[in-house]
């Protein structure tokens, strides 16, 4: 019996009725010969971390744009810690592991730079080009690992990962109505998308506290009462309350109490830190700086990476340019603004 042949034997025999077994995967968009040693899970899970798009994470704004402090998070660290998060849940479930990691690990592989600021500045600039687009981080992730990566290849991943990339994104939602609404996929995605609010309405405060912006003692203090008051405390409870709430179950679920408290958390963060006036100057001015940037490809498109030189269409050329836009990192973003956008220095003897 091959490696991989064992792993799936041993799924069989030890995970949840209700857990995603990888020898019922829908597969991949191209059939592949299955690897001896790793499942398909496994492969993308492998797939995802040495592609590209996932090391352009560690210089991407998780709030902060381009911290100077060595502590503050990125988009990769978050990406971690939702990784994290979601696999303690998942085993305590006896959900399928691997296929949560994977999802984890993608979830915001989509994402632009400068964070959601760089999001919106997107999707309101291609509406210029192409009425009828959008553009969604989730949705661009699956862009991402079918068409981006590899020069055009595709990771090829399994259905299953690209669901779960495509469905974890709920925004401002509220997560009760997030979980309902996304019944029909799997409960290791579900997982994921409950992990990913937890990392943020935790991590983004402790940054938050970090940077001065808020105190320890502004958190509302029902919410203190129900979660805990120190960051471990916080993830703690809402992790042993998941799993309290779903174990031998065919759903996510959380208690009344612990849900309720999250959502005043999360619209906490929104008032007191996302939409904080010097949060809000600087995501306003990296706006204006990738809407600029996009007008300059879309004026001279042979600057495009021959990758995404591939047409003279208006629209296809609107979607490349906010494809390699979407891509950037934002230290990338930056140099490349400055050295097409801002008049340089003349130098003596030039």
């Amino acid at each position: 019996m091959l490696p991989r042949e064992r792993t799936e034997q041993k799924e069989k025999e030890s995970l949840s009725p209700y857990a995603t077994l990888v020898i019922n995967s829908k597969g991949r968009l191209k059939a592949e010969r299955k690897c001896d040693i790793r499942t398909d899970f496994q492969r993308d899970r492998d797939r995802i971390i040495h592609s590209k798009a996932f090391r352009r994470l560690k210089h991407k704004t998780q709030v902060f744009i381009a911290p100077e402090g060595d502590h503050y998070r990125t988009r990769l660290t978050h990406t971690l810690e939702v990784s994290q998060i979601a696999r303690t849940i998942g085993r305590a479930l006896r959900l399928n592991e691997d296929l949560i990691e994977a999802i984890a690990l993608a979830h915001d592989i989509g994402h632009t730079p400068f964070g959601h600021a760089g999001e919106n500045a997107l999707d309101e600039i291609i509406r210029r080009y192409i009425p009828s687009a959008h553009f969604r981080h989730n949705e661009q992730g699956l862009r991402v690992v079918d068409f981006l990566e590899k020069n055009g290849e595709g990771l090829n991943l399994t259905y299953e990962v690209r669901e779960g990339i495509l469905y974890h994104s709920k925004g401002m939602e509220n997560l009760r109505v997030a979980l309902k609404e996304k019944e029909e996929v799997s409960l290791e995605a579900r997982v994921v998308m409950v992990a990913d609010r937890i990392a943020y309405i935790n991590h983004d405060l402790d940054d938050a506290i970090r940077a001065g912006l808020i105190k320890e003692g502004d958190i509302p203090i029902s919410c203190q009462k129900i979660l805990g008051t120190t960051h471990s405390e916080r993830i703690g409870k809402m992790v042993m309350d998941i799993i309290k709430e779903s174990e031998d179950k065919p759903f996510i679920a959380l208690s009344e109490d612990v849900l309720s408290a999250m959502e005043e958390m999360k619209d906490f963060l929104y008032e007191k830190i996302y939409r904080h006036p010097l949060i809000l100057s600087e995501l306003a001015k990296a706006k204006r700086l990738l809407k600029e940037l996009f007008e300059f490809y879309m004026e001279n498109p042979q600057k495009l990476p021959e990758f995404f030189l591939k047409t003279k269409d208006t629209e296809e050329t609107a979607r490349a340019v906010c494809d390699f836009v979407a891509g950037m990192t934002d230290h990338y973003a930056y140099r490349v603004y400055t050295e097409n956008l801002l008049p340089k220095r003349w130098e003596e003897g030039v």
